[in-house]
């Protein structure tokens, strides 16, 4: 659903459709269906289960821990997105590529990040999986997925682990800016945006229109995010 916007927001007819765009591919991970996974076979399908045991056995008997399904999942991916943590670490201690991309160009954490699961993007951090990675087609990072569904603990989580505070995707946007142009103004947003000031994130950085996040968060009547940049230095 596009985030509503007040009447008094000068927001083009272009970025509205381009911030709808944005929402719903953001929002449109593909984790393998029930089918998919029926077919799975090998280390696929143990991923699936959760069956470390069986992970463990096919890898000594020299399985690659970096098969792929047709939609370019890894087993590390298919258990990433069943929350099956052990199998994570059975595939980690196998070899997996941590940082391994699927088609969409997303890792565990960022496969974590847009589902606010905490434990799931604990595990991945903890293995090793960097939360520095550009993901996704908009050459994003989980960060800025995190920021843009205002999912304040996977921000604080991906800020502890030195996720880039100011990096830009694509779209010319920051964590910061996304939690202003796709978010709602509430307060899961605000506190989103607030954890990332805190964390030392630019307050300056403009979008490719030159507006600023203060400009910005002005537009749409986001009083509580306004004054949380003009607190921070906000221009």
């Amino acid at each position: 659903m596009m985030p509503r916007v007040p009447r008094r927001a000068h927001i083009t007819t272009l970025a509205l459709l381009l911030i709808a765009s944005v929402v719903a591919i953001a929002r449109a991970q593909v984790p393998p269906s029930p089918a998919e996974q029926s077919r799975y076979a090998g280390l696929l399908a143990a991923a699936a289960r959760g069956d470390a045991a069986e992970i463990r056995t096919l890898t000594a008997s020299g399985a690659s821990p970096d098969v792929r399904d047709a939609y370019q999942r890894t087993p590390l991916h298919v258990a990433a997105y069943n929350r099956h943590h052990e199998a994570m670490r059975a595939l980690a201690a196998a070899g997996a590529n941590l940082n391994a991309l699927e088609r969409d160009r997303y890792d565990i954490v960022t496969i974590a990040a847009v589902a606010n699961d905490v434990p799931t993007l604990d595990v991945a951090l903890a293995l090793g999986t960097s939360a520095r990675n550009v993901t996704s087609r908009y050459d994003g990072t989980a960060l800025i997925a995190a920021a843009h569904l205002g999912h304040v603990d996977v921000v604080r989580t991906l800020i502890r682990a030195g996720a880039p505070l100011d990096h830009v995707n694509n779209l010319g946007w920051t964590a910061l800016i996304e939690s202003i142009v796709l978010g709602d103004g509430g307060p899961r947003h605000t506190d989103t945006l607030r954890a990332l000031v805190e964390a030392g994130a630019n307050p300056n950085l403009p979008d490719r229109s030159g507006q600023t996040p203060l400009a910005l968060a002005r537009a749409r009547g986001y009083e509580s995010m306004v004054r949380l940049l003009q607190r921070a230095g906000g221009r």
